[in-house]
């Protein structure tokens, strides 16, 4: 993984996401450069400056959209537009859930990607999907090919993690893999994420099902996609959720999980006894409190410990692929292990562990985003029947 800060793996880890996302090298570096003498502090003061340097290029790149924009070159304002998505996104997502510039972040975000999908011409259509009163927000990707005109495709449904967006998956570009190998792809903010989290107030928990039902439903409803062939996947904590999802909705057709979790509980408890834990946000526990609506370590803890696959991966039968990084620092392998080991009723339970050697080897792979992707979309592929072998 490139470590551009020395000893702070959680603001390394942001940057080698910027770089999955497409950021360009000299916006991070313009962004980053000032903040190494206190990448160490790892204090509030530090999350601050890390917020006010990556918003400034965000601004920059934001008035360069408009200008161009303005003068009609369309491409370049959608890339400028994209550009600075990234910058917004991760200012935002960096700072603790009661940071006073963290709503206005996020919604220069929301309005720079609107723009980069509607003026580059992006194969993304924003949806919403109804839940339990309210609606889940969403990204639809359309596969690029199909095996006939008008025959139904395939799609997967794609749940965010702990601390990531609809937008940052988009821009990863797991949705395109998808596209490329003929499978559509619907990223839905679930609860406890993205807008889902940040403007309707709802938070996540343990019965992953639901809202994966909900998107089912969504996708089912529509006649360019086929029902018989509807999976799920999601990354980091999603770990969890897409297993759950299939054990207790039977109607999916397979699972990802792209990275590992076996007992979050576990990993929870590890993490508040050594202040050493490589963890993925600053302002840590605040960030899970957040997400699942709890006040307080004990609350925390208590949800944390219901986030686990113990016990319910034997009513798993349908095809399930866990992509797992030999130096995942978050989630160990003996997870990605447990997992498929008892998987015992699946007809199909694939671990892919990508290896230091050939790269990706990080958390949820984020050092070689490209390559999980490709591996990820050609199993879809070959599970949902869309692959075209010569």
């Amino acid at each position: 993984m490139l470590e551009y800060f020395d000893g702070n793996y959680t603001w390394n880890m942001a940057v080698n996401l910027a770089f999955a996302m497409g950021a360009s090298p000299g916006d991070l570096d313009d962004a980053c450069r000032s903040l190494r003498p206190v990448a160490r502090n790892r204090d509030d003061a530090a999350a601050e400056q890390w917020f006010h340097a990556w918003c400034a290029v965000g601004d920059r790149l934001l008035r360069m959209a408009r200008s161009a924009e303005a003068a009609g070159h369309r491409a370049t304002a959608a890339n400028r537009y994209r550009r600075a998505t990234i910058q917004f996104v991760q200012a935002e997502r960096m700072q603790s859930a009661h940071f006073a510039g963290r709503a206005g972040a996020y919604a220069q975000m929301l309005e720079c990607f609107a723009k980069f999908i509607e003026l580059g011409n992006e194969p993304c259509q924003r949806v919403e999907v109804p839940y339990e009163g309210t609606t889940l927000p969403a990204l639809l990707v359309p596969p690029r090919r199909a095996a006939g005109q008008g025959t139904p495709a395939p799609c997967m449904i794609h749940f965010d993690g702990l601390d990531v967006t609809k937008e940052i998956l988009y821009l990863m570009g797991m949705p395109g893999a998808l596209a490329e190998r003929g499978v559509g792809c619907l990223v839905v903010d679930n609860p406890g994420v993205g807008e889902s989290l940040r403007l309707r107030g709802l938070h996540n928990g343990p019965e992953a099902e639901r809202p994966a039902r909900a998107a089912f439903d969504f996708l089912a409803a529509r006649p360019d996609i086929d029902e018989r062939r509807i999976g799920i996947m999601a990354l980091s904590l999603g770990g969890y959720h897409a297993p759950r999802a299939v054990a207790f909705e039977p109607r999916l057709a397979c699972a990802v999980a792209w990275g590992a979790q076996y007992d979050w509980g576990v990993i929870q408890r590890g993490r508040a006894s050594d202040p050493a834990s490589s963890l993925p946000v600053p302002h840590y526990w605040d960030h899970v409190g957040w997400v699942f609506g709890a006040t307080g370590m004990d609350e925390i803890m208590r949800a944390s410990s219901q986030i686990s696959l113990v016990g319910i991966l034997d009513r798993i039968r349908c095809p399930i692929l866990v992509a797992h990084g030999e130096n995942d620092r978050q989630i160990p392998l003996s997870a990605a292990e447990r997992v498929i080991a008892e998987c015992v009723n699946s007809p199909r339970r694939d671990l892919i562990v990508q290896r230091l050697a050939d790269g990706g080897a990080e958390h949820c792979s984020i050092d070689n985003v490209p390559l999980i992707c490709e591996t990820i979309g050609d199993w879809v592929a070959d599970v949902l029947g869309t692959t075209d072998k010569a």
